[in-house]
């Protein structure tokens, strides 16, 4: 039974008019979405969900174009509960309110709803509280899409009542067979060499809604002969790689390429490099990044390796884009073949772990000035051994408060550098032992 607030179908004058090709190949059942089987299948859990016959609010978390907004469609099809789609972007609380009460009354005639926030990480913190409620007492089944990382965007509380369903970027064969699926609809193949037909999957870049835009404009055009790579990449521009400088796509990044200058891969930093440059990351913040990971990675295992990336950042500086770079991407080289220690940065960790504990703990005597008599005649200072007066300039005292038993916290490695200071570290170690015997 429908009510006042359900959308009516369209008028049958509309049914002539054009459909896009992605409109006319949206899915009419779940088993016809492609890409997503981890999730759709008896295993998967939405195919569970399904099996149970109890669907529960869900978060959808995946890039562009791999069937968010289909599936959520789908789900309310199979569960026999009215759809109603809503954007962030384009929805305040005056219009939540209204969708709200839809659902109660759509519920009262004993129909639930499933309600599909798309761009749901946009909503601020107060308008995701104003879904508790009607979640919780059945109003709405939530099904929330968001291309962002649901534990930094939403609510604690929000994501308890949900589950959060990872959708997978499309393969070259899912958009492969996407892509035979509109040839069907189309009733021709595509006018394209084979390797052609291989660089417009590329182009695509894992997102199904942009391939199916792409083979519409080739299967628009009156061609005699197939299409070469050269001639597809004339007339068609490649789709912008995915970047958000402020979002997922670039914590992301960032993180393979220092993970991959930490793992020694000269030939990955670089690609990760370029592919964040290619997305229009400034190169300051990489050069910033690149110096980090000479203090936290590599750090007295090769002491030089901080001088060389200052240096690359200087050079940038100097020359700016798209020169300088250069100077940014052999500072990569240099870190990634370099000997690695995180020796430093976790006797950093150590001490200040120590000094949040024992902070109020005052340094000894012995090792204090005494300016003025009164400190003298408080012992301040008293028994204090000048270094260089000692032997091999080293006394051996203890430099800790009284009350702090000596720790251990800078643990060298036996790599490049620090193999020297190691031995440093253990001959002053003998020595302190030798002379507070």
């Amino acid at each position: 039974m429908s009510d006042l607030f359900d959308r009516t179908d369209p008028p049958a004058a509309g049914a002539a008019a054009p459909r896009p090709l992605a409109d006319r190949l949206r899915p009419h059942a779940l088993s016809e979405v492609i890409g997503q089987e981890k999730v759709l299948s008896p295993e998967g859990p939405l195919g569970a969900m399904l099996a149970s016959g109890s669907l529960s609010s869900l978060i959808l978390w995946g890039p562009p174009g791999v069937g968010k907004t289909t599936i959520a469609r789908l789900l309310a099809d199979a569960t026999d509960l009215a759809f109603v789609q809503i954007s962030a972007i384009f929805t305040g609380v005056p219009e939540l309110r209204k969708v709200f009460d839809a659902a109660r009354l759509r519920r009262q005639q004993g129909r639930g709803t499933l309600l599909f926030v798309d761009e749901i990480h946009r909503f601020n913190k107060a308008q995701q509280d104003s879904f508790l409620p009607h979640m919780e007492d059945g109003t709405i089944v939530l099904v929330g899409a968001t291309t962002e990382n649901p534990s930094f965007e939403l609510n604690s509380a929000l994501l308890s009542r949900a589950q959060v369903i990872v959708l997978d970027r499309l393969t070259p064969a899912d958009l492969e067979r996407l892509a035979q699926r509109a040839e069907r609809d189309l009733g021709r193949a595509l006018p394209l060499r084979p390797e052609a037909r291989d660089a417009l999957i590329e182009m695509a870049d894992g997102d199904g809604r942009a391939l199916l835009n792409l083979v519409e404009q080739v299967a628009a055009w009156k061609l005699a002969e197939p299409l070469s790579t050269e001639a597809l990449s004339k007339r068609l521009m490649r789709r912008a790689a995915k970047y958000d400088k402020s979002g997922d796509e670039h914590y992301n990044l960032i993180s393979a390429l220092h993970k991959s200058v930490r793992g020694s891969d000269p030939d990955a930093a670089l690609y990760w490099f370029a592919r964040m440059l290619e997305g229009g990351e400034d190169p300051r913040y990489l050069a910033r990044r690149i110096t980090r990971m000479a203090v936290e990675d590599i750090a007295l295992a090769d002491p030089q390796a901080q001088s060389v990336c200052l240096h690359a950042w200087e050079i940038y500086e100097r020359l700016g884009s798209p020169e300088g770079e250069l100077a940014l991407a052999q500072a990569l080289v240099y870190l990634a073949l370099a000997p690695k220690s995180n020796a430093g940065y976790m006797a950093y960790k150590a001490a200040r772990d120590l000094a949040r504990r024992t902070g109020s703990e005052p340094p000894p005597k012995h090792i204090l000035n005494a300016p003025t008599r009164m400190m003298k005649e408080q012992g301040f200072g008293a028994g204090y051994a000048y270094d260089h007066d000692a032997e091999d300039a080293f006394s051996g005292q203890n430099y800790f408060p009284e009350g702090v038993r000596r720790p251990v916290l800078y643990q060298p490695v036996e790599r490049g550098y620090e193999r020297e200071l190691k031995k440093r570290l253990d001959w002053f170690a003998k020595l302190r032992t030798e002379r507070n015997r």
